[in-house]
């Protein structure tokens, strides 16, 4: 398998407050609510960089569309990491996160791996780390 991502969907329980925190709040690029005139098709797709969307998607969309049942979400099964370039950088993401209603898990501090970084969760309880690695060069 050659690695191909493009896609990284993230199950949420109300599309509408989802698409007002990663559109209005983070700032994001977005067309908004696509493929509503499908039954369990709405979606939203934000650009996040060349060959790369976040897809937002009703959890309840994704277990039909499986044929999985729906479980109890965890924070801790898998995180989103947003690098930046600078250390001001991971503090300013971070107070835009939560002025836009994300939950702040672990405040901006040094790491162990000699960066600094933070963590938030979206209002559907996924967890973003904010990261700023002195040996890594964030695309601009």
């Amino acid at each position: 398998m050659q690695p191909r991502i493009t896609v990284i969907t993230l199950g949420v329980d109300d599309l509408e407050r989802s698409l007002r925190f990663y559109r209005d709040g983070l700032g994001l690029s977005t067309d908004g609510i696509v493929g509503q005139e499908f039954e369990h098709g709405a979606v939203v797709f934000i650009d996040l960089q060349p060959g790369l969307r976040l897809a937002l998607w009703p959890r309840e969309s994704i277990a039909r569309d499986t044929g999985l049942a729906g479980g109890a979400p965890s924070s801790t099964e898998f995180t989103l990491g947003h690098n930046v370039a600078s250390r001001a950088e991971v503090d300013t993401v971070m107070e835009q996160a939560n002025t836009a209603g994300a939950t702040l898990v672990r405040g901006a501090q040094e790491t162990f791996w000699g960066g600094y970084a933070g963590y938030f969760q979206d209002p559907d309880g996924h967890l973003w780390e904010v990261a700023w690695n002195p040996q890594w060069t964030a695309p601009g």
